[in-house]
């Protein structure tokens, strides 16, 4: 995501309290950019991609 300009990533740490080798050890990714038709077409690629991988992504808005 750091690859296209103008878009902040970041990963936000796991909560579990317990460690499985099965799951995720990220608890999720953190987007914030200016919403142009070219960045959200882009962004949105890119998750589909890792959607169809690895299953659905929840959506947080604060």
């Amino acid at each position: 995501m750091r690859q296209i300009e103008g878009v902040n990533a970041d990963l936000l740490p796991q909560t579990s309290k317990e460690f499985d080798y099965l799951q995720s050890q990220v608890g999720g990714l953190w987007l914030e950019y200016s919403s142009t038709e070219e960045k959200q077409t882009k962004i949105i690629s890119i998750l589909s991609y890792y959607e169809n991988k690895y299953g659905s992504w929840k959506i947080i808005n604060n």
